[in-house]
């Protein structure tokens, strides 16, 4: 496989692995961080510092929200439970 198919590929499972976390807001970071080890956050750091070895300056809140697929703290408001029923 040539260096571009790779890529392409692995770009079409980041793209669909966000469109299923985004799907399923019900699974709260927390449970896909015990599972997995890592959560929406963490692809949000991933994503920002890749795009700053590529030159391209992002915040962590641009990060987030491309994650997440809406601001941050609206995800939140909406979508992450309470820490009482957590």
């Amino acid at each position: 496989m040539d260096e571009q198919t790779r890529t392409d590929i692995e770009a079409a499972v980041l793209r669909r692995l966000l469109d299923h976390l985004r799907e399923r807001h019900d699974v709260q970071n927390i449970d896909v961080m015990n599972l997995a080890g890592f959560c929406r956050n963490c692809l949000a750091k991933w994503y920002r510092v890749a795009a700053e070895e590529k030159g391209i300056a992002m915040s962590e809140e641009e990060a987030r929200e491309y994650v997440y697929g809406m601001p941050y703290p609206a995800w939140k408001a909406k979508y992450q439970l309470p820490a009482s029923t957590k």
